[in-house]
């Protein structure tokens, strides 16, 4: 069931949510002030991708 869901939500914006995150990290790259947000734009790609049967740590 979790491999339906993340098919179904790459199909309907993951990727594209994916993608948005993953060039505003690397935009982000440029600046020297800019890299440590940028380093914290990565992280949700992946979660932005298969969202389902992750957790969430704070």
């Amino acid at each position: 069931m979790k491999t339906l869901g993340n098919i179904i939500g790459i199909i309907f914006g993951g990727f594209m949510i994916a993608l948005e995150y993953f060039i505003a990290g690397f935009l982000m790259l440029i600046t020297i002030i800019g890299i440590p947000f940028g380093k914290q734009h990565f992280k949700p790609v992946h979660l932005a991708l298969v969202p389902f049967g992750k957790k969430i740590e704070t």
